[in-house]
């Protein structure tokens, strides 16, 4: 049974469509990290991908990485996320949350624009562990149809639980409907703080350990968007390689879901505002990424995104396993 084949292609051709004539010279370059390899992942028979699976599958050699980020977009630092990644000529796989990506569409659009992949993390980032089935299905289907409506085009069958919270219902639903999970092998930890450093020492040091593996961030955190440039120079500079993951065919969506979401982007390009975001975790915009929301949500004519209150003595507590947030008492209210 094969699951993935490799496809062996340069960096610098795969970034040739996307990017300027400048950044194009600059991927020819030696110096930059770029994409070793890309990895067309076969999702016919549900495959999973992680440390938390028993039957989880591998395509890494030792060395290799796949750069992963959850929970966007929010431009004023996915923005910042992308341009880091532009300058090492790299590629990642965003899951993003389907009430997000109908608050920005271009974002999302700029995602592919930059020839990374996309796949999803539900419509509000819920806890599906502890919903019922018809919920915990909704909020996997929303989310497929909120991010393909946003991106305006098919997109990868690429799921990943929000806090890696599983369960065998929906494990079953998604193999059943021939999408890969994917959990992680490192994780950046980058919502507990506001510190570019950590993001930094827990990236290379749980690399030290596992030598290879799929890598978390946040596209919704200063800290990833801060620590990024260093961490991939870093990556770069101790022989680490990038593998890019492009799924063998998209996703089908479904047509009831697809109606909902539809009908929640009307309302909202019919002036009815901003769904309200998912609860992810953000953390208070660092003065020296402030200026990349000169062209953001707000300067679109959209709500700038309200972020949890700023605590800047004390860094964001990690959500708790189960933990019950407000956003379930409002998750139909919006449609």
């Amino acid at each position: 049974m094969h699951l993935v084949r490799i496809c062996g292609l340069a960096s610098a051709l795969l970034l040739g469509t996307f990017l300027p004539a400048a950044a194009q010279d600059s991927c020819a370059s030696s110096n930059v990290l770029g994409v070793s390899r890309v990895v067309e992942i076969d999702t016919s028979t549900g495959p999973k991908f992680g440390f938390q699976y028993s039957d989880a599958n591998s395509f890494l050699a030792e060395g290799e990485v796949v750069l992963t980020f959850d929970d966007g977009p929010l431009r004023a630092y996915t923005k910042p996320v992308l341009e880091a990644l532009a300058a090492q000529c790299t590629k990642a796989t965003f899951f993003v949350v389907g009430r997000m990506a109908v608050a920005d569409p271009e974002m999302v659009k700029e995602y592919a624009r930059r020839g990374h992949t996309v796949g999803t993390h539900t419509w509000s980032h819920a806890n599906l562990a502890h919903l019922s089935a018809p919920k915990a299905r909704a909020e996997i289907e929303m989310g497929f149809s909120a991010v393909q409506n946003a991106m305006g085009k098919p997109i990868a069958p690429f799921f990943r639980f929000p806090y890696l919270s599983s369960s065998s219902t929906m494990a079953a639903h998604l193999h059943n409907r021939q999408i890969a999970t994917f959990s992680i092998d490192v994780d950046s930890k980058d919502y507990r703080t506001r510190d570019p450093g950590s993001v930094h020492r827990l990236i290379m040091g749980g690399l030290a350990r596992s030598k290879k593996g799929i890598l978390l961030f946040h596209d919704i955190q200063p800290s990833t968007a801060r620590a990024l440039p260093g961490l991939l120079a870093e990556l770069k500079a101790k022989g680490y390689r990038v593998v890019h993951m492009r799924p063998k065919a998209p996703v089908a969506t479904v047509g009831e879901f697809d109606s909902i979401v539809q009908s929640a982007a009307d309302k909202k390009g019919a002036g009815g505002g901003p769904l309200r975001r998912a609860v992810t975790w953000t953390m208070p915009l660092p003065p020296e990424l402030a200026g990349s929301q000169g062209d953001g949500a707000a300067g679109q004519g959209q709500t700038a995104p309200a972020q949890k209150p700023a605590e800047p003595a004390t860094p964001a507590r990690a959500p708790r396993r189960g933990e019950d947030e407000d956003w379930k008492s409002g998750l139909w209210r919006s449609y």
